[in-house]
């Protein structure tokens, strides 16, 4: 028996072309509120605020905030619609540099606007561009999760870490598609989601997104994963990630890199859904990925009604770590499951041989 699960969509343009409907992901689990933004710094700021969040809702994001930037304004030459195209792709690139998808939906834009000729189709062209990023991303998160699928038993107990859900994506997520098709198949799944320190994406999104579908999760502290591996009530670790480098390390959510040597001990499979524009076959090893470091009211004050650090106390916030590629048992994409010699198979799944 099969029964349809309510998808949450995050990102979206208005049937007008006129703004960007997002879905103020800081205001969850209190207030489900989406918010229309009309110009490329509202996009910028909706990002780097993380009230879009995910690296395939960044992406998409900003395609459509290029769109945007292009659409607001009469150009009389192509040049110039150029010159313009690159001011605001650079500004949109600026916004987070650890999400690949970013840049790969941004260049991805510009490959589009190359092919236009006539300036007055410059719009039109970015906007169907962008609409195409948006309805594949849905469809590779769908077939990510197929793939995952298979890797699983009916009733398996999985842990996630942060949220690569359907509010990070287009559609279905990445590392919670399985989740989403196996509940709609029947498996009953039962998940546990990190509450992912300092910015809670676990207990505040992956929490809530789940118990909207009716999925059964339990949270649980980031501190508490080892104690739950070690008691039998996990099968698998199911991540998302923001960048994947051609040798297999994976940089993702702060917290990742200690998920995946706890599951290697307890000989629990680690595997990380990536979409192929995840793949940054021009970064050889995770030592080159460059790794956000954000404020440090993240972790002394945001989220308590006083301060919880001593005043002036200095902090380190990278919002990322790299995992190693050899605690990965398995990269899911959407074409396929990749193990073992990341450098030969990634150019493979990615059609670059």
């Amino acid at each position: 028996m099969t029964t349809t699960i309510p998808i949450v969509q995050s990102v979206r343009l208005t049937a007008d072309g006129s703004g960007v409907v997002i879905l103020d992901q800081t205001l969850l689990p209190g207030q489900k509120k989406y918010e229309t933004l009309s110009t490329p710094e509202a996009v910028f700021d909706a990002i780097i605020h993380l009230k879009v969040r995910g690296a395939p809702a960044i992406g998409i994001a900003a395609a459509y905030g290029v769109y945007l930037g292009l659409n607001q304004s009469t150009y009389a030459h192509i040049d110039e619609a150029r010159v313009a195209f690159q001011r605001v792709k650079a500004y949109l690139g600026s916004s987070r540099p650890t999400a690949v998808n970013l840049f790969w939906a941004l260049e991805r834009m510009e490959k589009r606007f190359e092919r236009v000729e006539d300036v007055r189709l410059v719009a039109e062209a970015l906007r169907d561009e962008a609409e195409q990023i948006r309805l594949e991303d849905e469809r590779v998160c769908e077939a990510i999760g197929v793939h995952a699928l298979e890797l699983l038993e009916p009733g398996d107990g999985i842990l996630t870490h942060c949220n690569a859900g359907t509010i990070a994506t287009a559609k279905y997520g990445t590392a919670l598609a399985p989740i989403y098709l196996g509940e709609e198949q029947g498996y009953n799944f039962k998940v546990f989601a990190d509450e992912t320190r300092p910015l809670l994406q676990g207990a505040r999104l992956t929490a809530w997104e789940l118990s909207e579908a009716g999925v059964d999760v339990t949270l649980i502290c980031d501190s508490m994963a080892s104690i739950v591996m070690s008691e039998g009530k996990i099968q698998a670790v199911l991540v998302g990630c923001d960048r994947v480098a051609a040798n297999g390390d994976t940089a993702n959510k702060i917290g990742t890199s200690a998920v995946a040597i706890l599951a290697k001990h307890y000989g629990i499979p680690f595997y990380v859904c990536a979409p192929t524009s995840t793949i940054d076959l021009a970064c050889e090893t995770g030592a080159d990925i460059e790794i956000e470091e954000r404020a440090a009211e993240e972790i002394t004050s945001k989220w308590y009604e006083e301060p919880m650090a001593p005043a002036g106390v200095k902090t380190y916030n990278p919002a990322f770590d790299v995992t190693s590629g050899d605690l990965i048992t398995a990269i899911v994409t959407e074409n396929g499951v990749v193990r073992g010699d990341y450098f030969r198979e990634l150019k493979t799944v990615v059609g670059e041989r």
